[in-house]
C-alpha cells in the first residue's frame, strides 16, 4: 500500500505516452504511480509494490492482460481497471468474469480514467470499512467454502471455480435464507454502480451449476421465480 493512505496506482500498457498521461492525470489528482511496460513485468510489478489498483491494458506484449488479471486474481483481490480497444468488447466481457473491476474504451479521457479510479477505489474502501469479520468456512451440508483459498468442495472434493463465480456463491452461501435479485448479487459482489448486466448474472450461474453437477451437486443455486437466486439445500443426488 501507498503511504499516508495515498492510493498506489499501477499503470500496465505497453505504450509510453499513455502511461505518461496517465501518470500525469493520476498524480495531479493527488495518488502515486508505478508503471509497467509489459505483462510479465506487470506481475513482478504488481507482487513487488502491492498497488492498490491496476490500469491494465488488454492488448500487452509477452503476457496479455486477460491472463495477467487471472493470474493476479489467483492471490490478490487487487482492484483492475482494464483499458481496451473499441474492437475489443469480447475481451472486456471475458475481463469482467475473470475479476476486473471496471473497463475504459481507447481512446479515453484521462478525467474519465481518474474518475473511474477514484470510485473503484471508494468502493473497495467502502466495502472494507462496512464488512464485519467473516468466517474462513462457509458449510451448507455437503457444500464448504474456504474463503481464505478462494475454493470450493463438494463432499471434500474440489470443484474449480473462476474468483467471480467463487464470490457469487459465497454470496448466496453467506446468507441461506435470503432471495437475491440479481441487481444486489452484483452490488455484494463488486459495490453499487458496478457496470454489469443480468445476462452476465445468469451466465455465472449457469456455470456454477454445471460445474457442481458434475459431481452429483444439483441443487446448489435456486431459481426464485420474479426474484432471482438464492442458496439451494446443497444436498445433491444422494
Amino acid at each position: 500500500m501507498a503511504d499516508l493512505g495515498v492510493p498506489k496506482i499501477l499503470i500496465a500498457d505497453d505504450d509510453p505516452h499513455i502511461r505518461q498521461v496517465l501518470v500525469f492525470a493520476l498524480t495531479k489528482a493527488g495518488m502515486t504511480t508505478v508503471e509497467s511496460a509489459d505483462g510479465e513485468e506487470t506481475l513482478a510489478v504488481a507482487r513487488d509494490q502491492s498497488p492498490d489498483l491496476v490500469v491494465l491494458d488488454i492488448n500487452m506484449p509477452k503476457i496479455q492482460g486477460l491472463e495477467v488479471c487471472s493470474r493476479l486474481r489467483v492471490t490478490s483481490d487487487v482492484p483492475i481497471l482494464f483499458l481496451s480497444s473499441r474492437d475489443e468488447e469480447i475481451d472486456r466481457v471475458l475481463g469482467i468474469e475473470i475479476g476486473a473491476d471496471d473497463y475504459v474504451v481507447k481512446p479515453f479521457s484521462p478525467r474519465e480514467v481518474v474518475a473511474r479510479v477514484g470510485a473503484i477505489l471508494k468502493r473497495s474502501r467502502g466495502r472494507a470499512r462496512q464488512s464485519a469479520p467473516e468466517p474462513a468456512t462457509i458449510a451448507r451440508e455437503r457444500l464448504r467454502l474456504d474463503r481464505d483459498g478462494y475454493r470450493a468442495f463438494w463432499d471434500e472434493v474440489e470443484v474449480p471455480l473462476t474468483a467471480t463465480e467463487f464470490h457469487l456463491l459465497a454470496t448466496l452461501a453467506a446468507a441461506p435464507n435470503k432471495a437475491f435479485s440479481r441487481d444486489e448479487m452484483i452490488d455484494r459482489m463488486h459495490g453499487p454502480g458496478f457496470a454489469v448486466t443480468d445476462r452476465t448474472i445468469d451466465r455465472h450461474v449457469r456455470n456454477v451449476r454445471h460445474k457442481f453437477l458434475k459431481g452429483g451437486g444439483s441443487d446448489v443455486i435456486e431459481t426464485r421465480a420474479g426474484v432471482g437466486y438464492r442458496l439451494g439445500p446443497c444436498r445433491g443426488d444422494a
